[in-house]
């Protein structure tokens, strides 16, 4: 099965776009290969980019809190393990206790390391961190592979208390929906919402059905067309039955 996410709301927009960003970002850190630990900076470049653009620390804290009253809440519940319950709410605790921690703006520190910044900037335009643009950048680039994965966690460590707070709030919303089996007529789906509630919605697809799903959606109804994969200007319907799950997340 592929899976598909679509956020109803900014703020699980920007939960998802940094929970990928962090992934690429550790899969090039621990590369050895200069380029891997380009493209490693240049994620945590984007990670502050985003990052930055909205109150996260505050949206985290404050999720986290909601989520940890709701747990606590089943206490001495007998269909409720009293370990994994523990275990939850330490995690939360933890991870709450971390973003608190945090002092001033997200990302302040790599702000103020001009020798980064010089590299953030250079870095939008294209080709501009060749070697005869930066010679600095390229002496580190040519160092100790070690060397460059050790200043690449020093430079991204500040930043794990949000990569830890947004994987615990978007694991409790992946966890939150029931799958429903449905199926597209003629690879169109419509339904109305009649009430529902939902910050994220799931969908998932067989891998034997070589389609993408486009979705549009407000609190009032739900579309969803799914079109053939070719790489043409003008992408069309699959005009067939398509099965597919869906669920609604919400917190």
């Amino acid at each position: 099965m592929i899976s598909y996410e679509y956020p109803l709301n900014e703020r699980i927009r920007t939960l998802l776009r940094l929970e990928d960003l962090f992934r690429k970002h550790a899969h090039f850190c621990s590369g050895d290969a200069p380029l891997d630990h380009h493209a490693g900076l240049l994620g945590l470049f984007e990670i502050l980019e985003v990052a930055g653009r909205a109150d996260l620390k505050v949206d985290l804290v404050q999720e986290l809190e909601r989520q940890r009253q709701i747990l606590i809440s089943f206490r001495n519940n007998p269909e409720i393990s009293e370990e994994a319950l523990s275990g939850a709410l330490y995690e939360i605790e933890q991870a709450s206790s971390g973003l608190l921690a945090m002092a001033g703006k997200i990302g302040q520190y790599l702000r103020e390391n001009e020798w980064l910044m010089s590299i953030r900037s250079r870095a939008a335009i294209p080709g501009g961190v060749c070697q005869f643009d930066l010679p600095s950048y390229h002496f580190w680039l040519s160092g100790d592979a070690e060397v460059r994965r050790r200043d690449l966690e020093t430079w991204g460590r500040p930043m794990a208390p949000i990569r830890g707070g947004l994987e615990i709030v978007l694991r409790l919303l992946r966890s939150s929906g029931r799958p429903e089996e449905l199926r597209a007529k003629a690879g169109t789906f419509q339904m109305t919402m009649a009430g529902r509630t939902a910050q994220m919605l799931r969908i998932r697809i067989p891998n034997s059905e070589p389609v993408i799903p486009e979705i549009s959606a407000n609190k009032y109804a739900l579309n969803i067309r799914f079109m053939m994969p070719e790489t043409v200007l003008r992408p069309r319907v699959a005009e067939r039955d398509t099965p597919f799950e869906l669920t609604f997340c919400s917190l």
